[in-house]
């Protein structure tokens, strides 16, 4: 099956522009939604992608190594009934990122393992990202000084793939990103890359890839990671502006063998995500956004078994989550910020969605399948429905499907994603 990553350049050019998901979560649930819709299309491929601080060979924070990753996808495909061919394993930001604490000579040699691994899993799509600075070193670090780094991160992956005797991977480069997660803060404009600056990132890879016998890899670059002014911060979301990234756009014409890849386009409308493939931006990155649908409807489901349901209490899930966050702060109190109040309405709301890093906890677990188990079988009628989950076909509360609720509310998100890369805005 041929690499539809390797012709998105091509569709740009010939004026015929298409995209894809990138779907960036762990969440069975999320992962399970995307895999039925591809089922369901019968044609595009499923991009599903990891990142370095989520998947590493020490386990990351979903306690995964690459090849379970894979192997925990492949799973829920096999029960879906997906091609497995179908699916490309990506892995973003993969440099040091995890262990930037520790010297740069530590870290790196950390990265280039974890490169290894990822590609040695089958992850054939991979972000080289070694922007940021490791103990001694500035935060930002020079051109020269990452696409060196990067250069040094793709002789490891073309290493491990010829090795692994698969296909070669593709790479995307560039680092000028939104902060991973969202930022946290209210946010009102951002500037989008400057185009100078996305073609000395080009130029510079370009240059060092060749000095170190990497120019037939450079070759398969196929996309430049950018800031298009797409963002979401804790509570507001910045939609994006065709007319302020024109100047990129512009720049492909110069580059014909790449586009841009777009992180952070969590929330964004149908006809924002449409006008990103169309300027040049087919490689639409989504993973907050998701969990944050499966909250809503995990929360209005718990509203609705606090109505109907006489022993299961008055919102046991969301208290549960509640509980568990603050047991285990780590992962939301050095980006939520305010009072009591505000604190616990960030924990629980926030577009950032910091909460998604706790569906995992055993208590957390527990209290989704309690809910899915009291709800199971039992007819919701429209009315609460309407009230709880407005979002949700009515008609999907008589079946007693809590499940179907769950996917229903992830899929419409994808949804708006499957258009946009069709080029269909309605």
């Amino acid at each position: 099956m041929a690499n539809p990553l390797a012709a998105l350049a091509t569709a740009h050019r010939n004026g015929s522009p298409y995209g894809i998901t990138s779907i960036c979560s762990a969440h069975p649930l999320v992962i399970q939604t995307a895999i039925r819709r591809a089922v369901a299309d019968k044609e595009a491929s499923l991009l599903i992608e990891a990142t370095c601080n989520q998947v590493n060979q020490f386990g990351g924070y979903t306690g995964m190594t690459p090849d379970l990753f894979v192997a925990f996808v492949l799973e829920i495909a096999n029960r879906e009934g997906l091609n497995p061919q179908r699916i490309i394993f990506g892995g973003d930001h993969l440099g040091p990122n995890p262990w930037r604490t520790e010297l740069a000579a530590q870290a790196m040699n950390k990265a280039e393992a974890m490169v290894t691994a990822y590609v040695w899993a089958g992850f054939s799509k991979i972000h080289l990202d070694a922007s940021m600075g490791c103990a001694g070193e500035p935060a930002a670090l020079d051109d020269e000084t990452i696409a060196t780094r990067a250069a040094r991160l793709a002789k490891a992956a073309e290493k491990a793939a010829r090795a692994a005797g698969g296909a070669l991977p593709v790479y995307i480069i560039g680092t000028e990103v939104p902060a991973p997660g969202g930022v946290d803060h209210a946010i009102s404009e951002l500037k989008p890359t400057e185009a100078a600056a996305a073609r000395r990132t080009i130029e510079v890879h370009r240059e060092i890839f060749a000095r170190e016998g990497l120019a037939e890899a450079f070759g398969r670059v196929i996309a430049v990671v950018v800031q298009p002014g797409v963002e979401f911060g804790s509570q507001n979301v910045v939609a994006y502006r065709p007319e302020a990234s024109k100047p990129l756009t512009g720049l492909l014409d110069e580059e014909p063998s790449l586009v841009y890849e777009a992180h952070s386009t969590d929330y964004q409308s149908r006809a924002a995500l449409t006008a990103l493939v169309g300027n040049g931006f087919p490689i639409l990155k989504v993973g907050p956004g998701l969990t944050f649908a499966l909250r809503e409807a995990l929360y209005g489901l718990d509203l609705i078994a606090s109505e109907m349901i006489a022993d299961y209490g008055d919102r046991s899930l969301a208290r549960t989550m509640e509980r568990v966050m603050l047991a285990a702060p780590g992962h939301w109190h050095s980006h939520y910020h305010g009072n009591e109040t505000n604190l616990h309405l960030q924990r629980h709301y926030s577009y950032s969605d910091r909460i998604r890093y706790y569906w995992n906890n055993p208590a957390a677990g527990v209290a989704v399948g309690r809910l899915q188990e009291a709800l199971n079988g039992v007819s919701i009628p429209e009315t609460l429905m309407r009230q709880f989950l407005p979002m949700v076909p009515a008609a999907l509360g008589p079946a007693g499907d809590p499940n179907a609720i769950l996917h229903d509310a992830i899929g419409q998100v994808l949804a708006d994603y499957d258009a946009a890369c069709r080029g269909r805005t309605a």
